[in-house]
């Protein structure tokens, strides 16, 4: 089987289309695959990395406000499509999965005009604008979320079957974690926070005040926290000037390598609202609290986090809500949530968001993949 995937501009488009791609591999050893994106987005690098052919298209999204990239971009949605077949000719796939992104949209659109069965992925909540524009032409939309597909026509297409993860997250225990890090048993409860592989301004200040009100005053409480590359000496100086860096229970770090025992160790997580990590914490069971990024299209990380806050499967704070407020909301949940009066709710969200967890989405994704090559060939 030839499979073409295409995805772009941020991990959470890039991600899914390599889980899906490895899952194919893994039971296909004899596929070939090959990748689309844009030489600016994140695929660039993420790609070549995981071992596949990647080829280039020029897209791009439409501004808000008046400008003239946007007589580019109506540009590149007429032509992107021509260059994209060029692709499809020279590679000659059985099959087309794309995962969100604008590239997704001239890949896509070129394949099914070609007759080659086509399949979307969509993590987040809110469908993104290519797999809105995209869904009647495909033959298969694939969910995370059950509430998207009220958002998309064409239901009989639509099938859930959660995130496709690339790391299992529910094979490692709490205990064999903590073993594997070095955690010390004398820390009761672990905290682990994290904005993102750039950084994230508004969210490093909040979860450095909550250090500097809870965690310092807690020494049973370990608590690791990733800056992320942007903020990392800006994040460093606040550490220095709140004088956290004195207090062996609280670490600072740029960019958190592994994740799945990191994430299996914590006793809360404290984070973004990106579809990826969502998963990734459904999988483990873990409870969480999300202070999603209002920078993102269609608000869609708020969306996410409030589906699993509106089921009690998560806690929720807007970025806005901490500011004033010199974080205090944020600290007094955290403090209630790791307290025996809060031990019970933790707990209990943290079954609650396992439901939000769909186990085998790997393979139910390869399954359905390989059929639906079979039926456009019978």
């Amino acid at each position: 089987m030839r499979v073409l995937m295409t995805g772009g501009g941020t991990g959470g488009h890039v991600n899914p289309a390599l889980a899906i791609a490895n899952t194919i591999r893994q039971n296909d050893p004899s596929a070939e695959i090959a990748y689309v994106g844009t030489k600016r987005g994140i695929e660039a690098k993420l790609v070549p990395a995981a071992g596949y052919p990647l080829y280039f298209v020029e897209i791009q999204g439409m501004r808000r406000s008046l400008s003239l990239s946007n007589l580019k971009t109506l540009y590149l949605t007429v032509t992107s499509p021509v260059k994209a077949k060029k692709i499809i000719r020279e590679f000659k796939p059985d099959l087309v999965v794309g995962t969100g992104g604008y590239v997704s949209w001239p890949v896509v659109k070129a394949a099914s005009q070609m007759g080659i069965p086509c399949a979307l992925h969509e993590s987040n909540a809110v469908p993104g604008v290519a797999v809105k524009m995209l869904a009647r032409a495909v033959d298969r939309i694939y969910l995370n979320f059950e509430e998207t597909g009220a958002e998309l026509p064409c239901k009989e297409k639509i099938l859930r079957v959660g995130n496709p993860l690339q790391s299992d997250f529910a094979v490692l225990t709490r205990e064999e974690a903590r073993r594997h890090l070095g955690i010390p048993d004398k820390y009761k409860y672990c905290i682990l926070s994290y904005g993102g592989s750039m950084g994230a301004e508004r969210l490093n200040a909040a979860v450095l005040k909550l250090m500097r009100d809870f965690t310092a005053k807690h020494p049973e409480v370990f608590h690791l926290h990733a800056t992320g590359a942007i903020e990392k000496e800006l994040c460093g100086q606040w550490y220095r000037e709140m004088g956290l860096d004195a207090y062996e229970n609280i670490r600072l770090v740029e960019y958190i390598y592994d994740m799945p025992y990191q994430m299996a160790a914590a006793d809360l997580i404290i984070c973004r609202a990106g579809a990826m990590t969502v998963s990734e914490l459904a999988m483990a069971g873990k409870c969480a609290v999300f202070i999603p990024s209002p920078n993102v299209t269609n608000n869609h990380q708020y969306k996410n986090a409030k589906v699993l806050a509106d089921a009690g499967a998560a806690s929720l704070f807007e970025e806005k809500d901490l500011e004033a407020s010199e974080a205090a909301p944020l600290t007094a949940r955290v403090a209630h949530l790791l307290s025996d009066a809060g031990e019970a709710e933790r707990q209990a969200v943290s079954e609650k968001i396992r439901a939000f967890a769909v186990a085998d989405a790997n393979k139910r994704i390869y399954l359905d993949l390989v059929d639906l090559v079979k039926k456009r060939k019978k």
